[in-house]
């Protein structure tokens, strides 16, 4: 009996490590643009630059995405939830008028605050070869 319930314990571990590897594989190639399409807009892109307007309201939470560098502009901030691809989460406060950078991460937000926030976020490409 104790060998069937270690089994069990091994095989669900197994799939576990299995499912995680998979899905962290899957979304690191996510464009918010697309699995965020009704909170996040292209406005502008080149060959070294890709902007992006968010709109995230109250109690939303974004699907997992996958960002290069970028740089963003808080329009109007607030609380959230980040949900990074390891599993922690964690929670800030955007203020209003914020330029912050951030290096490659895939992730997810969610607007634990009461109002919209509002950033324009301006992704780094890779700069072509000279």
């Amino acid at each position: 009996m104790a060998f069937l319930v270690a089994m069990r314990f091994i095989i669900s571990a197994v799939v576990a490590s299995f499912a995680f590897i998979v899905w962290t594989g899957s979304v690191s190639a996510q464009d918010p643009a697309v699995v965020n399409s009704k909170t996040i807009k292209v406005k502008f892109e080149n060959d070294r630059v890709r902007v992006l307007e968010a709109e995230l309201p109250p109690g939303v939470k974004e699907q997992v995405h996958s960002h290069p560098a970028y740089v963003f502009y808080v329009l109007a901030g607030g609380r959230y939830r980040n949900y990074s691809a390891d599993g922690k989460s964690t929670e800030g406060e955007l203020k209003t008028g914020e330029v912050l950078y951030r290096e490659p991460l895939t992730h997810a937000a969610e607007n634990i605050g009461s109002t919209t926030m509002h950033l324009i976020l301006v992704e780094l490409k890779t700069s072509p070869a000279r």
